[in-house]
């Protein structure tokens, strides 16, 4: 068993986490964040909490560490934002022309081809198919 984390709330933060338990804008798991930090400022233990919330005890000590570095921000999830695209806005209307101007029809195989050799872009067929798809 490891040190014991004790997190001290002012009146107005214990308000504030309290109200996040309503709010219908906040992801769930936010508000657990919040209830966590509430329940151990009433006294509850790290391992009790995460046998209430079936957590691992590591889930509620990050969540308690955040809250004492980071405050309200802490509580939610950081931004992941993936890898950089490999095309532009160009490639794809480019691809865009030539399926509106020529009579043939293509493959996503063939146009991820076509767009490897004349813009030296690769996309694989299931990802560009998701892009065109998505732009109408």
């Amino acid at each position: 068993m490891g040190a014991r984390l004790r997190v001290f709330l002012t009146a107005e933060e214990d308000r504030t986490l309290f109200e996040m338990r309503s709010a219908t804008t906040i992801p769930q798991r936010v508000k657990d964040r919040a209830e966590v930090i509430r329940l151990n400022f009433r006294g509850w233990y790290v391992e009790k909490i995460a046998a209430h919330f079936n957590w691992n005890v590591a889930t509620v000590r990050d969540a308690l560490h955040r809250w004492e570095k980071q405050g309200l921000g802490g509580l939610w999830d950081t931004l992941h934002p993936g890898g950089k695209r490999r095309w532009q806005a160009s490639d794809i209307e480019y691809l865009e022309g030539i399926l509106r101007t020529e009579t043939r029809t293509y493959s996503s195989p063939q146009l991820a081809e076509k767009l490897e050799q004349e813009r030296q872009v690769t996309l694989s067929p299931d990802r560009l198919r998701r892009v065109l798809k998505k732009r109408g």
